[in-house]
């Protein structure tokens, strides 16, 4: 069940890098208990959205708002206060340090001792492998099992959104769809997601509804069944509608 209020909105956003608008007049939501995804190409403006959210780019117009509150352009490490917890591009894990130090870098805000050795056990439930490579470098694990460390991470903020920044990057296929059976069960689990991906049919697969973005501007937006059979769905996706 979801509430009818959105934990998060974006209402009336506009970004410019200088001269150049990159997004155009979005309004999105995200309801508690969602997986939300927001699908585009390449320079479609999907990183500049997040970016957006997450206060390193100031909107020129609009406001983002969290649990009704308006948050637009507040400093990062106060949102992950206020319970948004990012999964970057690329994993960008502290590669000299081990999983373990990279895990409690994700819950550095929190003075809840006995509820973060709970999230430990959490995060090593949900990732066997993690738990098997606490004392390794970060550097030297493959790339599936740094992402798993990169959520693992993100997790230990106990946030209540999880922003996911193309979750699929750089994995091979059934990492991909062993990756995304792990977003779902977070979901279930009760943390709200919102999944940036250019992958449109693993992301669908997992979302209830979903946002088209394309040169900056919602496209398509509807329940992700409807998504999935939408005949422009494809259009738009491929930069033609």
């Amino acid at each position: 069940m979801t509430d009818a209020e959105p934990l998060l909105r974006l209402r009336n956003v506009s970004t410019h890098y200088g001269a150049i608008q990159v997004l155009r007049e979005i309004d999105l939501e995200i309801r508690r208990g969602e997986v939300v995804c927001l699908l585009g190409g390449n320079a479609s403006g999907k990183t500049t959205m997040l970016k957006t959210i997450l206060g390193s780019v100031v909107p020129t117009q609009g406001e983002v708002l969290l649990d009704g509150r308006r948050i637009t352009g507040l400093p990062t490490q106060r949102l992950v206060g206020l319970g948004l917890s990012m999964v970057p591009e690329n994993r960008r894990l502290f590669k000299r340090m081990t999983v373990r130090e990279n895990l409690e870098l994700g819950c550095y805000l929190r003075r809840d001792t006995e509820e973060v050795e709970k999230d430990f056990e959490r995060v090593y439930t949900l990732f066997p492998r993690v738990r098997q490579r606490l004392g390794q470098r970060a550097g030297t694990l493959s790339g599936g099992e740094q992402q798993m460390v990169a959520m693992a991470r993100a997790l230990m903020a106990r946030p209540k959104l999880l922003l996911m920044d193309e979750p699929s990057m750089g994995l091979a296929p059934v990492l991909v769809e062993q990756n995304f059976e792990i977003i779902r069960e977070i979901n279930q689990q009760g943390t709200t997601v919102f999944v940036v991906e250019q992958n449109a049919t693993m992301a669908l697969s997992i979302a209830d509804r979903g946002y088209v973005l394309q040169t900056g501007k919602i496209v398509l937006a509807d329940t992700a069944e409807k998504l999935m059979s939408n005949p422009r769905m494809q259009a738009a996706y491929l930069g033609e509608l």
